[in-house]
């Protein structure tokens, strides 16, 4: 059956599945969706189960919206809602999506939008037409979500090119003959870094995450035959941000990539934001990035976001659903269901098996699963970490030596995970005075990936929603916090005599701001430079952490020599990583327990001695593959 047929059978059986008293205008199909246009879109938004059991009975996700020809101006309808919302709502947005005909409200008090038993929200949509939603405005606003918005809206029409053309692809005759399964190793096998994984069956190749080198740039290995040409790979999937694993996904638009990326909501607006500051790190440290802006845009406008347990058609033959993984905002474990039954294949990405300060511990259910490809960050033998509160007492108490000293404190982090727990921990301490009022400067792009992190609250653990939302009590927006905005703030802080605590990245202190603050602050004992997060062998960061008197660093694009006197130390405790007792707790409450155990993501002896254990204990088959091997998964 060719698509076209395929196309009108799936139409004819939407007719079939919907209620017969609703007119339906039109029946399309964007990317995995099979979307339901009617002129009666209020007789359906009260009851949410004609979408489910339509999609029960077609097997595809189906969404239904109101007809767009009957939808009036959004400048008129943002003028109507905005009359009928009282004015305790508090609104801060309406932000409407022509493509799905929703008009988003964003208040402060967004149970004053529902109304009582949600009737203001139905009279709502019955007066405007539109499928009015409500969410609560975020505590501090983002630029990056609200230019991700932007651009979408004006770039509606290419949008939906894209989104048929990814919905043609998945449609597309199925091959006959021996079905298999097969998952490559790109980049990131016994080293962190560059993590790229092909999985190919018979049917689709699909390439899951797309990082870089922080301490090398090395990319993933692009010209292996397996993944030419890169313009035939049938999706992207993205498990979390870090530029490990998402740095160098704008390059595939460059060279030729034209279909979609998959990732979370959060996730999405994270690692565009992260890229292009990547870019302006790179110009401004006369390094050359594999892509330029225009290919982040590029990457945005084909972004098909999911949300957590959404099952979602992918390839002809694979469905993809996304799980918690706990180690930073939107991160997922990629579940692959292939075939009718073939084969089940989970990549966790990186994941953290401990509920932290920020989110719940990552997900151990799955409907099936026959192989899991998992991180080994701290999968050597003597890996263990101390509790967060441990980690929370140990950092107290560095900071109260150096404040009590009058020195400085520099602490490097990725601007997306640790920033904001180091900052959580630091409110805290400061709230319950462990440690004298100070002052914190916020550098790079912390504060923007903190306002991300606000604009999807549903992604924290409920512990910190309950707190910011229900309590008032948002400890991001604590007055401790301020943000470094210029140069010259910049410059000012680094000679201000007073003590104070500076976050800036990158993380592995292999460029960014951190950099300018470590060269002032360097030569002085009474200063402490504390490591919170992971130093990946050959950076920077993993040079100063074991302690070496000197450093040669190029700035500017001149070399410097800095003699090292400051305090250096390490925190441990506040990793989005798990640590060896962890990962090994996790493999112990998998349900199913898989087939086959896949180890990457961690230096050479970390993998090999993570899948040894593994097969000891658990008696479960093992490997850890070297970079550029291929292993036959069924």
């Amino acid at each position: 059956m060719n698509v076209d047929r395929l196309f009108d059978t799936l139409r004819e059986e939407v007719k079939r599945s919907m209620p017969p008293d609703v007119s339906i205008k039109d029946i399309k199909f964007e990317g995995p969706i099979v979307v339901v246009y009617t002129d009666e879109y209020e007789k359906l938004s009260a009851n949410d189960s004609v979408a489910r059991m339509v999609a029960q009975n077609i097997h595809r996700r189906v969404d239904i919206r109101p007809d767009p020809s009957g939808l009036e101006d959004p400048s008129k309808v943002d003028e109507m809602i905005r009359s009928m919302i009282p004015e305790s709502a508090d609104i801060y947005d309406i932000n409407f999506i022509e493509e799905t005909g929703e008009a988003v409200v964003e208040a402060i008090n967004p149970s004053e939008v529902v109304g009582k038993e949600g009737k203001l929200l139905a009279d709502l949509r019955k007066e405007s037409g539109w499928n009015v939603k409500v969410i609560r405005a975020p505590p501090i606003p983002s630029k990056t979500v609200s230019d991700v918005r932007g651009y979408l809206r004006a770039n509606h029409d290419e949008r939906q090119d894209m989104l048929e053309a990814v919905a043609r692809r998945i449609a597309r005759p199925k091959l006959e003959g021996e079905q298999w399964v097969r998952v490559t190793a790109m980049g990131g096998f016994r080293q962190v870094g560059r993590s790229a994984s092909l999985l190919t069956t018979r049917e689709s190749k699909i390439l899951i995450d797309c990082g870089l080198d922080p301490s090398s740039e090395n990319t993933p290995y692009f010209g292996i035959p397996e993944a030419q040409p890169l313009s035939e790979l049938d999706a992207v999937v993205i498990t979390h941000a870090h530029l490990d694993h998402c740095g160098t996904l704008p390059a595939l638009f460059k060279y030729g990539y034209k279909g979609p990326v998959y990732c979370t909501p959060p996730t999405r607006d994270l690692m565009a934001l992260l890229q292009l500051d990547n870019i302006k790190l790179g110009f401004g440290e006369n390094k050359k990035t594999p892509y330029e802006a225009q290919h982040v845009r590029q990457e945005i406008l084909h972004t098909i976001p999911l949300k957590y347990n959404e099952v979602t058609d992918i390839a002809p033959d694979v469905r993809l659903t996304f799980y918690n993984a706990g180690h930073i905002l939107g991160s997922a474990i990629a579940h692959f269901h292939i075939g009718e039954g073939l084969h089940n294949v989970a990549f966790s990405g990186d994941t953290k098996y401990e509920k932290t300060w920020l989110f719940n511990p990552a997900n151990t259910k799955f409907p099936r699963l026959e192989t899991l490809v998992m991180e080994s960050t701290y999968g050597g033998h003597n890996d263990m970490q101390p509790t967060r509160a441990d980690a929370s007492d140990q950092l107290a108490n560095y900071l109260q030596q150096a404040v009590e000293h009058g020195g400085h404190v520099l602490i490097p982090v990725f601007a997306v995970g640790r920033s904001q727990e180091v900052m959580l921990v630091i409110e805290e301490l400061i709230r319950t005075k462990k440690i004298p009022p100070i002052s914190v400067w916020l550098d790079g792009m912390i504060w923007e990936a903190t306002a991300i992190h606000t604009a999807y609250p549903e992604y924290l653990n409920s512990q910190l929603r309950t707190q910011i939302f229900q309590q008032n009590n948002n400890p991001f927006l604590s007055p401790a916090f301020k943000r470094v905005e210029t140069a010259d703030m910049r410059e000012e802080i680094c000679h201000s005599p007073d003590p104070c605590i500076v976050l800036a990245t990158s993380g592995m202190m292999s460029g960014g701001p951190v950099m300018e603050y470590f060269r002032e602050w360097a030569d002085d004992e009474k200063n402490w430079l504390l490591f919170v997060g992971y130093q990946s062998e050959g950076s920077i960061g993993r040079t100063i952490q074991r302690g070496r008197p000197e450093i040669t660093l190029n700035m500017r694009g001149k070399p410097i020599n800095l003699k090292i006197r400051m305090q250096r130390e390490t925190v441990d405790g506040f990793s989005g990583h798990s640590d060896r007792k962890q990962l090994m707790r996790y493999i112990s409450s998998l349900d199913p327990k898989p087939d086959r155990i896949i180890i990457g993501h961690g230096d050479d002896r970390k993998c090999t001695d993570l899948a040894s254990s593994i097969y000891k204990k658990y008696g479960i088959e093992t490997k850890a593959p070297q970079n550029l091997e291929t292993i036959r998964l069924r």
